[in-house]
């Protein structure tokens, strides 16, 4: 293959879904992305240091219990996900039982007041951290009200983790655009504290509004600002695909498991050194691209995107949609699995669950590469999936079967093709050829100054060559 298709990699590597700061400068003004971003913070989320009780409600009965995973698991995940914070750190944990999960207090009257009992003798603790998807804004209020301190549910915590790690314009709006359900949820306990002092009803300087009604409208302003924002950003990146596609790079989308490896296996199949893998939940924010070469020369492009989580509400994945839409416009979707982790099986689920929902192509769904990652954890492991392809991304084993694998799969799915060409060297078909397919042999040169050429193209690049060069 011709060195000069892989030695511009800024045009085809870097930020692709999130695109590229110096992408986005004609679109969006750095001030005017942190000014959203930085306008309204969830309250006490962000403020310091933080000593968790982490409370988990073990449902036993009915629609809400789980049965693909285990509480104890489910706590893990929730010490997990507080310790990957800087300063945060679990002083005390409870699996509590109940059967009414969806009421304000949660649990019925006995275990509630040995919970609160608990979380008061508890020194220290600045936060209770209850292990649901949302909580209601009324049950934040009893439950602040009871125990006196700040109360947090997954999405709080999560939304704060992806605060953290935003570094793109896009992820910055996303987020922020993600934090309006909670900031409409302040709003709603501020509002009631209010007019439990009598004050929450009344109009402003002579305006006709109640706070409350301006409170409201200020918050819709923001959200339609950010909505806009993202609107140019997805204008742009649609524009960027457009440009990749005419390249004629597959595109393949690497998803999986929040921290199952997805980083560190495009880091091997690639070789990009520019890729700094961590050992943390939501590493991954923006969908990133890192272009590979496979075994018969082909380059793709590896899309990193941002991790899954089990119980993360429609609403957070719904402000990510605009970035996982790309993963819809690929060629290929390689599933990541940690084997080695206890949950391996839940959070596949939970995978394909958020993929159907994203309304992924069935041409997509039905040609998924799972990939079985960290095997070297596992002492002798054996894949108990013929289909599946084990690896271990750290140890850089398995990854020539895996090359295999992608390469055979898009071949089908792109209608590539292998063709041998009689190519005149004193025309400038080879050069074409080079820029526009994957060139993997050139031989039989004879002397009236031809070679039989092998390449990789596609129908829509060949119906070109034909028309450009009609003679050969």
């Amino acid at each position: 293959m011709d060195p000069s298709r892989l030695k511009d990699n800024k045009s085809i590597t870097g930020h692709y879904s999130s695109v590229d700061d110096e992408d986005l400068e004609d679109v969006l003004d750095d001030s005017e992305v942190e000014e959203l971003f930085q306008q309204q913070l969830p309250a006490g989320v962000g403020e310091g240091d933080h000593r968790i009780f982490i409370v988990h409600p073990d449902v036993k009965w009915g629609s809400k219990k789980q049965h693909l995973t285990t509480a104890e698991l489910q706590m893990a995940e929730a010490v997990g996900l507080v310790n990957t914070l800087q300063n945060w750190t679990v002083v005390d944990k409870i699996i509590l039982s109940t059967k009414t999960p969806e009421k304000k207090r949660i649990f019925g009257k006995g275990n509630f007041q040995t919970l609160t009992e608990r979380i008061r003798k508890t020194p220290g603790i600045t936060a209770v951290f209850v292990n649901v998807e949302r909580l209601s804004a009324l049950s934040e209020r009893e439950l602040q009200e009871a125990w006196g301190v700040k109360v947090f549910d997954r999405y709080t915590v999560v939304l704060h983790i992806f605060r953290c790690n935003a570094r793109t314009k896009e992820a910055k709006l996303q987020i922020s655009l993600a934090e309006i359900p909670l900031l409409r949820s302040r709003l709603k306990n501020e509002i009631a504290h209010l007019d439990q002092q009598g004050g929450g009803s009344r109009y402003i300087m002579g305006s006709g509004e109640t706070l409350m009604e301006v409170q409201q409208r200020l918050l819709k302003e923001r959200e339609l600002k950010i909505r806009s924002a993202l609107e140019r950003l997805r204008k742009k990146r649609h524009l960027l695909r457009s440009q990749r596609k005419l390249k004629d790079f597959p595109i393949v989308s690497v998803m999986g498991y929040t921290n199952c490896g997805k980083t560190t296996l495009i880091k091997a199949l690639t070789g990009d050194a520019g890729l700094e893998p961590k050992d943390q939940l939501f590493a991954t924010l923006d969908v990133t691209v890192h272009a590979g070469r496979l075994p018969s020369h082909m380059t793709v492009l590896y899309v990193d995107t941002i991790g899954f989580l089990s119980q993360l509400p429609h609403q957070l994945i719904d402000s990510f949609s605009a970035t996982l839409e790309d993963v819809a416009h690929s060629d290929l979707l390689v599933h990541v699995r940690d084997v080695s982790h206890p949950e391996t099986v839940n959070q596949k689920v939970n995978v394909l669950n958020v993929l159907k929902s994203l309304q992924i192509p069935e041409r997509l769904m039905n040609s998924i590469i799972e990939v079985h990652n960290k095997i070297d954890l596992i002492q002798e492991y054996e894949c108990p999936d013929s289909d599946a392809v084990p690896v271990s991304a750290l140890r850089e084993l398995g990854l020539d079967e895996l090359k295999l694998r992608v390469q055979e799969t898009i071949m089908k799915s792109t209608g590539k093709q292998t063709l041998s060409l009689k190519v005149q060297l004193d025309s400038p078909q080879l050069g074409w050829l080079y820029k526009e397919a994957t060139v993997q042999e050139v031989d039989d040169v004879g002397d009236d100054c031809t070679a039989t050429v092998k390449v990789i193209i596609s129908t829509a690049a060949y119906g070109r060559y034909r028309k450009l060069f009609p003679d050969t």
